[in-house]
């Protein structure tokens, strides 16, 4: 486990190569996915990265509903009283977070990349295969800015989920990218920035077109759902991810 503050009133909380991030102001807190299971005891640790406690959280945004930005959702909506915000179109998967769409077949990675396996044992670890969805859900709308802490922004970024979103802090200078845009690809170990692998994407072309409304956000600092943050500008992630291409 690892939390750190990446930018102001943002924590990070990484655990088992997966990230949930918490965004904190003067009226709470807002956590941004799931994470897995595990992740639930490790939250107010990152909470109080940012002088926040379980009380002040007021809402779990998901970018999209795979399995390991789901896991503690359901907890969170029981024990803090909160409501779990997803678009539309992810809202299936939200009740059923194994059943996503995905290009390629997944056995094949593991074997083609070993170090991936490492990080997908320690994905199961963390409680991967027994994620409960969650069927009582707030839509999230494009362009809307979100009336809870942090106030973000919903950047529509189809492709990896067909209801995939990116959170924008335009007063931060912050995306929260999800698993539209990454630095660390689990299904292949590989780094830099880049979209996940067809093994958990539904569609790679559509979501290297969904670039484009990541850059138009212009952000300084980027914060995907697996691997460090980049600092680099959003135009510079969105170019090497584009030059990195699908696998």
């Amino acid at each position: 486990m690892r939390i750190t503050v990446p930018a102001p009133g943002v924590a990070r909380l990484e655990h088992a190569y997966v990230n949930c991030y918490v965004i904190a102001d003067e009226r709470g807190a807002t956590v941004v996915d799931a994470g897995l299971p595990r992740m639930w005891g490790m939250l107010p640790r990152a909470l109080a990265a940012v002088d926040r406690e379980p009380r002040d959280v007021r809402a779990v945004v998901l970018t999209h509903a795979h399995f390991d930005h789901v896991g503690f959702a359901r907890r969170a909506m029981r024990e803090l009283d909160v409501e779990v915000w997803v678009h539309a179109e992810d809202a299936p998967l939200a009740a059923h977070p194994y059943r996503y769409a995905h290009e390629n077949p997944r056995a094949a990675y593991p074997v083609k990349h070993p170090r991936a396996a490492v990080m997908l044992g320690a994905m199961v670890a963390a409680g991967a295969a027994r994620v409960r969805g969650v069927r009582v859900v707030r839509h999230l709308v494009p362009g809307q800015r979100l009336k809870v802490p942090g106030r973000p922004q919903v950047v529509s970024c189809p492709g990896h989920t067909y209801g995939h979103v990116a959170l924008h802090l335009p007063d931060r200078g912050v995306l929260l990218s999800g698993d539209a845009l990454v630095t660390l690809d689990p299904y292949t170990a590989r780094t830099g920035p880049r979209i996940v692998a067809g093994a958990a994407t539904a569609d790679s072309a559509l979501n290297l077109a969904s670039l484009d409304a990541l850059a138009a956000t212009g952000a300084e600092i980027v914060l995907p759902g697996h691997g460090e943050p980049w600092t680099g500008g959003v135009g510079e992630a969105v170019r090497l991810a584009r030059a990195a291409g699908a696998a």
